[in-house]
């Protein structure tokens, strides 16, 4: 996740995020997530759409025991950490600045037995992708990270490359501009989109992708 200054609505929407500790209750663990707008902005605070995926995923929406999962721009790590509780194998990924912030999240809400199953991990988009295996993941998750027009071709390319074609992508985002848009219709050249959850308290859609078929294309 990018660390840059982000437009929210109301004031009253940004409180919530200047407070030290947000607490949420998932896969009967409560998770207790440390907060740091300050000092690292949008990657140090809990978004609505990282609560909608978490909450996707405690649903049983899909298969997470013994899978291999991914998040992407993870920030504070709330996913991850509700995949791993939930029976994942998880690598939680974010940009270098952001990773012992990151692991301090993990390494709190995490039980002994799970933390081994669970690594935190550099990815910078588009960059370091050598350090990970071509369709190494089961699950790809990533709440709120198609923000940021100038890095859609980058997270185009390193969703191709962490994509097996049994791989399954799962990104929750709100739909606020023109861009968000525009990077579905990118991600639809490559992939089978559809949407799969949407809440309309959150305003937070959950989209569910997967590698097009070669066969689809001829």
């Amino acid at each position: 996740m990018a660390l840059v200054p982000y437009e929210e609505t109301t004031e009253l929407g940004l409180q919530k995020f200047h407070k030290p500790l947000a607490t949420f209750s998932f896969a009967n663990y409560t998770i207790q997530i440390r907060q740091d707008w300050r000092h690292l902005g949008v990657a140090a605070v809990v978004w609505d759409a990282a609560i909608v995926l978490s909450t996707y995923l405690e649903m049983g929406a899909v298969e997470l025991r013994g899978r291999s999962a991914v998040e992407l721009g993870a920030g504070t790590g709330l996913v991850g950490i509700v995949a791993a509780l939930l029976g994942a194998h998880v690598t939680i990924t974010d940009r270098k600045v952001a990773l012992e912030f990151l692991k301090s999240n993990v390494q709190a809400n995490l039980p002994p037995h799970i933390q081994p199953k669970t690594v935190v991990k550099e990815l910078t988009w588009g960059q370091n992708l050598g350090s990970f295996s071509p369709g190494e993941f089961d699950l790809i998750l990533g709440a709120d990270i198609i923000y940021l027009e100038e890095t859609f071709t980058d997270l185009l390319q390193t969703l191709e490359h962490l994509c097996s074609n049994h791989s399954v992508i799962l990104l929750a985002c709100r739909i606020r501009y023109e861009r968000d848009n525009n990077f579905l219709a990118m991600l639809e050249r490559q992939f089978t989109v559809r949407k799969v959850h949407y809440d309309p308290e959150k305003d937070v859609h959950i989209y569910e992708a997967q590698k097009r078929n070669q066969k689809e294309d001829l």
